[in-house]
């Protein structure tokens, strides 16, 4: 993924490719910066690696999930129902040690339940998800078709 690849569509709502720009922008992510996979010298496992790292970004814009610790934690908590990959459970076990008593509730109460049924009830798994060609589809509708639940809003929690 590069900028550049990022669609602008035209249409009533905002596209998926517009939420993510946006996401990216906001935080000041830049996709033409990734840094390349280290420790993985097969060039098809780093790809497989590089491309979960990408669609782990996709996530978070169609989860509208902040890049905080416990956001984070959410979104892994979403991974490892869907891939069951050990980084994955690795983080959400140590993960929420970084977290405040109120967050690591807020984690186990609000965001673990929730993670748990979208990953279960997600209509396919979102890694195999060709995201390039959904850039120009309106967001709300791509959320549809995956089986995709926005996170709930915490801020007030918090």
């Amino acid at each position: 993924v590069q900028k550049t690849s990022v669609g602008r569509g035209e249409g009533g709502g905002i596209t998926f490719g517009q939420a993510y720009a946006k996401f990216m922008e906001k935080h000041g992510f830049d996709p033409d910066e990734r840094d390349d996979v280290k420790f993985i010298e097969d060039p098809e496992l780093a790809y497989v690696m590089l491309r979960y790292r990408q669609t782990h970004d996709f996530s978070h814009t169609l989860f509208e999930l902040p890049p905080t610790v416990l956001g984070e934690l959410a979104l892994k908590w979403v991974e490892l129902i869907q891939t069951n990959l050990p980084l994955t459970a690795l983080s959400v076990t140590f993960g929420p040690l970084q977290l405040t008593s109120k967050e690591r509730h807020v984690l186990r109460t609000i965001y673990m339940p929730w993670a748990i049924r979208v990953g279960k009830h997600c209509k396919r798994s979102l890694m195999n998800v060709y995201y390039e060609e959904e850039f120009d589809k309106d967001l709300h509708l791509l959320r549809e078709e995956l089986g995709v639940e926005v996170a709930p809003s915490v801020d007030g929690l918090l």
